[in-house]
């Protein structure tokens, strides 16, 4: 996104940490340096924001003009991209790059229009907020409270050639303020309070400089790349902990975290060197819980490929700009350190200017653990491989000698016989043939025959090379084998395992099922998943004890009720194990069933966040509700009421003589007031009554014309509102007294929405000979099609800005009344902007007509 290719434009951002730290103001003195020197410049669009020593800076600049834009009968003006390509300039100023354009442009984002810029080979100074970055958005939200609308994709501003920082503390930017060079006096004491707290532009200022390090350190890695630099730049710390996926790498990653603590902003980050082969020889559940621990300390995980481990980790540190690897101790015996060096003694002499830091651990100095490797041959054929070299040697020799074949021959044929037991034997048969093939040879047919001694050089290397040549074949073919038995297993693995991340993408990680697969894969009689006590963690003599451990889910037949129990034991985590029960498991077997107890701690993690989210879902819900009510009853309730306690209160005062015009005022004041609270109380019951699912509903065949009278008189509304029903439209299937609630409600909102000389108006119509349509039509501002569902949730007013206009029950009320008869409410648009609320009825049954 972005890129620049040849002739292409140069983008510069001023980015700032919030409004008013004079990003503009830099990008104007910017255009003006660059005109001074003959540089053709023109403001494409600047919002001074009635800052004077910004707008001066505007003096001497072509300004292209703006176009404007026609949106919901009002005139917008955007930037003329049209007329800035046909000037064609060398430099434009586009202020505010995160601005939304107004429906109808030829660009839904500003961001877009400096793009068709850039690719015309324009050069582009714009602005920005560190707030209206994507990848910031919700971590500003909730430092600050406010979700920014308007968002530019990180990879824009990452494209731009350069990025600026205008910086300035939150002390000098709150001074700017209350001096009034940012806002209007008016706007300024609630700015303070809220957006532009200390803390808040402290926070953001830290969000903008850490973001521009960033950018500065991809220069960087660029730079470096470009110039094929490989030694380290110590422009930061940067912590790489090498992982063997052994125990041992909570220790070292906890010591590499500390090292990381000492220097502010140092990165961490961990790397496990993986064969590229694709095999691992690293437990599971090590790396997946190192892996957690690396990202809750903040750091980052790595893996990569290949056979040469220290070089692997090198070439990984180099290429992160690293100063310092933690490594594990080595676990060799003291013989194995003798004959070679470790990855530490290795990575130690050629890491060159990085600092390596060798962490003891428990395991240090102890030899790994080595399992032992599954024949390559079955026992059969390694049998029939020996019976061959045996028996058959001696047969080819005796025909040989009958037949009278000379030496060369005889050795070909000999030579043939032993690369045959090799390939039915594998190494151990082949090897016996060799000598056995030797042994003959030289007793039978080399000079001094009958002896094992041999007169003629050129005899002995012939035997010597035969013997070589023999052990060459049977070793070629003994790794063939077992380079096959292991691509097998492999790709059964990979089978499995590929399974296993198909039914975790699918959803399919329901405990139950998971444990069913690890069954049937492994072939096991029962499979348990168990989870320790919280008092049995720390105490080893307690983890053999049945009562210590409870089942959490388990398959097959009888469940096993501790490690103990089962043939094979797979820690999950330090609380889970996964036992089977059934047969034991090879080496290569136990690393996939590892591979199942991880998944299935994840799986019974998220069924556990499941059901707490189904408990305490209706508790928040409950929670919001109850907050909303008493906002409501602390606020809208109050106000009809302190209006009809004026009134009545102003009536009762004897030392005020009122005329009879006063007091017939006062009183239709009180009677108003008192007829509001009245339907802001109905409503709140009525919305009570259908949480609760007692709302009582009394189905009748009723005529349209019977009930929309009604509810216009209710609201005094029946000279205002214009009606057209529909003529022989055809009885609903309704509640009377429900209905006209509904009509009420929804002709009440489109009446608080609808400017005066546009009133609302109600259409009823028939559709589909099977349903009854009242269309409730208001031309006020409308409603965003992703807002449509929400304007039928309790307590919500979508742009509504008086604070006396109901508690917001209205349209949740009316869809919720509606539902209850068997209606349905739909918003819709209505042409030349509003909203029309569609009220859909079926149609009684018998084929009465309303007159």
């Amino acid at each position: 996104m972005m890129t620049k290719p040849p002739g292409r434009g140069r983008l510069r951002i001023y980015l700032g940490a919030a409004p008013g730290v004079g990003k503009t103001f830099k990008a104007l003195e910017e255009a003006q340096r660059r005109a001074s020197r003959g540089t053709d410049v023109v403001l494409g669009l600047v919002e001074t924001h009635g800052r004077k020593h910004t707008a001066a800076l505007l003096d001497g600049l072509e300004l292209i003009p703006r176009v404007s834009v026609r949106y919901k009968d009002s005139e917008f003006t955007e930037m003329d991209i049209d007329a800035i390509l046909q000037r064609r300039p060398a430099v434009v100023v586009v202020d505010e790059l995160a601005h939304t354009n107004v429906p109808g442009s030829r660009n839904h984002k500003r961001w877009q229009d400096i793009d068709e810029l850039l690719d015309a080979g324009i050069t582009v100074l714009s602005t920005l907020n560190i707030q209206h970055l994507e990848s910031l958005n919700d971590v500003i939200a909730g430092i600050t409270g406010t979700v920014q609308r308007e968002t530019v994709p990180d990879a824009v501003v990452r494209a731009a050639e350069q990025v600026e920082l205008v910086d300035m503390t939150a002390e000098a930017l709150r001074r700017r303020m209350e001096h009034g060079n940012v806002y209007p006096p008016e706007k300024i004491d609630s700015s303070l309070r809220n957006y532009f707290r200390t803390g808040n532009l402290t926070a953001l200022r830290e969000l903008a400089l850490l973001w521009v390090a960033d950018k500065v350190d991809d220069q960087l890695d660029d730079y470096r790349a470009e110039h094929n630099i490989t030694r380290t730049w110590e422009t930061r710390e940067r912590i790489v902990v090498a992982l063997t996926g052994g125990p041992e790498g909570d220790t070292i990653l906890r010591r590499a975290a500390r090292i990381a603590e000492r220097t502010t902003g140092a990165d961490l980050l961990a790397v496990h060197v993986t064969r590229s082969d694709g095999l691992i020889d690293a437990g599971p559940d090590h790396l997946a819980r190192q892996r957690k621990l690396v990202e809750d300390f903040g750091g980052s995980y790595h893996q990569v490929i290949g056979n040469d481990i220290p070089s692997a980790i090198l070439d990984f540190a180099r290429g992160v700009n690293a100063t310092q690897l933690v490594l594990g101790a080595s676990r060799r015996g003291a013989l194995a350190s003798r004959l070679s060096a470790g990855v530490g003694a290795t990575i130690s002499v050629r890491s060159d200017a990085i600092d390596v830091h060798l962490v003891p651990h428990e395991a240090t100095r102890t030899t790994r653990r080595i399992w032992r490797t599954p024949p390559a041959l079955s026992m059969r054929r390694r049998l029939m491989g020996l019976a061959a070299a045996l028996v058959g040697l001696p047969a080819v020799l005796t025909v040989a000698l009958v037949i009278g074949l000379p030496l060369a021959a005889t050795i070909v044929l000999l030579f043939g016989a032993v690369v045959g037991v090799a390939l039915l034997g594998g190494l151990y048969p082949g090897a016996l043939a060799a000598l056995g093939g030797f042994a003959l040879l030289d007793y039978f047919l080399i000079p001094p025959k009958h002896s094992l001694a041999v007169g003629d050089r050129g005899n002995l290397l012939a035997l010597v090379v035969f013997v070589v040549v023999a052990f060459a074949v049977s070793a070629t073919v003994e790794l063939a084998a077992r380079r096959t038995s292991e691509a097998a297993r492999a790709h059964a693995e990979s089978d499995t395992l590929s399974t296993l991340a198909g039914s975790v993408l699918r959803g399919d990680a329901a405990l139950p099922a998971l444990l069913e697969r690890v069954r049937e894969t492994f072939g096991m009689q029962a499979v348990t998943l168990l989870e320790r006590h919280e008092d049995s963690i720390d105490d080893p003599d307690l983890r053999r004890d049945p009562d210590q451990w409870r089942i959490v889910a388990t398959t097959g037949g009888e469940p096993c009720t501790a490690p103990a129990c089962g043939d094979v034991e797979v820690p999950a985590d330090d609380r889970l194990a996964l036992v089977l029960r059934g047969r034991r498991l090879e080496a290569a077997d136990q690393r996939v069933a590892a591979a199942f107890a991880v998944q299935a701690a994840v799986a019974l993690k998220q069924q556990r966040l499941s059901e707490q989210a189904a408990a305490v879902a209706p508790l928040a819900e409950a929670d919001r509700m109850r907050t909303a009510l008493l906002a409501a009853v602390g606020h809208d309730l109050r106000t009809p009421l302190a209006g009809a306690m004026a009134a009545v209160t102003s009536l009762q005062d004897t030392t005020v003589t009122f005329s009879p015009e006063d007091q017939a005022l006062l009183l239709e004041a009180a009677g108003e007031s008192l007829t509001r609270l009245d339907r802001l109380v109905t409503n709140l019951l009525d919305m009570s009554r259908l949480q609760a699912g007692v709302l009582g509903v009394h189905l009748d065949d009723l005529g349209i014309d019977e009930v929309l009278p009604r509810a216009l008189d209710d609201l005094d509304a029946t000279a205002t509102v214009h009606t057209r029903i529909a003529p022989a439209l055809p009885l609903v299937r309704a509640d009377s007294v429900l209905l006209e609630r509904v009509l009420v409600n929804l002709i009440a909102n489109a009446l608080r929405y609808s400017p005066e000389e546009r009133p609302p108006s109600i259409a009823a119509d028939m559709i589909d000979g099977d349903a009854v349509e009242i269309r409730v039509i208001d031309h006020g501002p409308g409603i965003e099609s992703a807002d449509r569902d929400r304007v039928f949730l309790p307590f919500q007013r979508l742009g509504d800005r008086h604070n006396g206009n109901g508690v917001g029950l209205g349209l949740a009320l009316a869809r919720g009344l509606a539902e209850a008869m068997g209606a349905t409410i739909t918003p819709d648009d209505t042409p030349g902007g509003g909203l029309t609320m569609v009220v859909t009825l079926p149609r009684t049954s018998s084929v009465e007509v309303s007159p």
